[in-house]
């Protein structure tokens, strides 16, 4: 991926003015927004970045590892809604499509997520969700 290729994410931005910025750089893990986050968080699945996926996990409900499904492609994200549930806490509403082995794979979830310090500065993390229809 460059960094004017269009984001995974959907947005059609190009990768570095979006969920990039928050893969590295200076503004590494600082999305501003859970939505931003969830966007980022799907990027990072479409571009195998573990670690950008375990570092934005909240620590309590955090994997040791994380597998990937071999040969899986991601297809795309539908954001269906991002409700803001208090200062820092939030939840996104998402579609993400992935095709394995030629069968089709359809994840509707409604995932929270919580702001809260890391090393000194405000973060967004995912903490779990809900599989929904």
């Amino acid at each position: 991926m460059t960094p004017n290729d269009p984001c995974p994410c959907g947005s059609a931005l190009p990768y570095a003015r979006c969920c990039g910025r928050w893969h590295a750089g200076p503004e590494h893990l600082q999305a501003p927004t859970a939505e931003a986050l969830m966007r980022s968080r799907y990027s990072a699945y479409v571009l195998d970045l573990r670690d950008y996926l375990l570092a934005t996990w909240h620590p309590a409900h955090r994997p040791a590892t994380l597998d990937f499904e071999p040969g899986a492609k991601w297809l795309g994200l539908q954001v269906r809604g991002h409700r803001v549930t208090g200062a820092d806490t939030a939840e996104v509403e998402f579609v993400a499509r992935h095709r394995v082995g030629g069968r089709a794979v359809r994840l509707h979830e409604r995932s929270r997520f919580v702001r809260e310090p890391v090393d000194g500065v405000a973060h967004w993390l995912y903490l779990d969700g809900d599989l929904l229809g």
